[in-house]
């Protein structure tokens, strides 16, 4: 049975219009989570938002799902601090087509999307047992996205994960910008094999910018072979100073990064939020840091980054 709007029935009497609300929401319900259900249910958005996306600006953020927030509320968050680059985890195709409409119709921020799905999972992104909603990573960014990848990992561990890579532009440069989503906890050989995949991938670009939930703590030894790619001496926050890097997940451990190579961070911030169980990480990066060598498997790299949570 087709799925009637509530505006077809306004002309058709009272009766009318209250089987075609009850249909609305029995369609909801068979759609899913990602149903555009925000109208009815988003929460209060900031009052001051950007209106145009901070040029140098990238963030990451494992929106959470199945978590049925509000996609008014998730855009909300990301207009509050209005980054050129959002790279998005545990996201459904829908759920970011209803955030990007928000994004342009409610504060002005107009972002091309790609995405880096690697389930179709009726489960989590809701829609029909033929036609099951696409799962996994999306990157926003306000500048066009040129040669796009999406790569899954040869074990995703309990659940497919994977990476996506895209050429894009931040802080007035190019940069290929990669996004991922580890295996989950207590996989770390798992993790370790998904690193060593990314990392090589990662060594063949002079300039890059990897964001991501990791499920990993900065001093897990998976995470050796992406720290080695974005070295930074003076970094606050690192494999060996673990302790001084902020919680980015409601059970207070650091999981989120945004690893810099031939990058510089400026500014880094980790910002709670109460509609993921991850909060938002961002970084704002500068000119080119030092050259110098970290690693004799890869190319001599322009490595500084900033820690997660420094």
């Amino acid at each position: 049975m087709p799925c009637a709007s509530t505006e077809e029935a306004t002309v058709l009497g009272r009766s009318t219009r209250l089987l075609a609300g009850a249909m609305a929401l029995a369609c909801a319900a068979l759609i899913g989570p990602s149903a555009p259900n925000d109208a009815l249910f988003a929460r209060s958005l900031p009052v001051e938002a950007p209106r145009d996306a901070v040029p140098n600006r990238v963030m990451t953020w494992n929106i959470c799902n199945p978590c049925k927030e509000s996609n008014a509320s998730r855009a909300a968050e990301i207009a509050r601090y209005a980054p050129q680059v959002i790279g998005l985890q545990e996201a459904c195709v829908r759920d970011v087509e209803w955030i990007r409409q928000y994004l342009k119709s409610r504060y002005g921020l107009v972002y091309h999307v790609e995405y880096g799905t690697v389930l179709q999972h009726q489960g989590r992104c809701g829609g029909l047992p033929w036609r099951p909603g696409a799962f996994g990573q999306a990157l926003l960014s306000a500048a066009p996205m040129t040669d796009h990848e999406s790569v899954e990992y040869p074990d995703g561990g309990s659940e497919d994960r994977g990476y996506m890579a895209v050429t894009t532009t931040v802080g007035g440069r190019s940069v290929r910008v990669f996004n991922t989503h580890l295996a989950q906890r207590r996989q770390e050989a798992v993790r370790a094999d998904q690193t060593r995949v990314l990392a090589a991938a990662v060594a063949r670009h002079e300039r890059a910018i990897v964001l991501g939930d990791f499920n990993a703590v900065p001093n897990a030894p998976e995470l050796t072979r992406i720290w080695e790619l974005s070295a930074d001496e003076k970094s606050p926050c690192g494999p060996s100073s673990a302790a001084d890097c902020e919680p980015t997940t409601d059970w207070q451990l650091t999981f989120d990064y945004i690893f810099l190579r031939g990058m510089a961070p400026v500014e880094h911030g980790v910002h709670l939020t109460s509609y993921s169980d991850h909060h938002l990480v961002h970084t704002d990066v500068g000119a080119p840091g030092p050259t110098r060598p970290v690693s004799t498997h890869a190319p001599s790299p322009q490595a500084v980054g900033p820690g997660p949570g420094a």
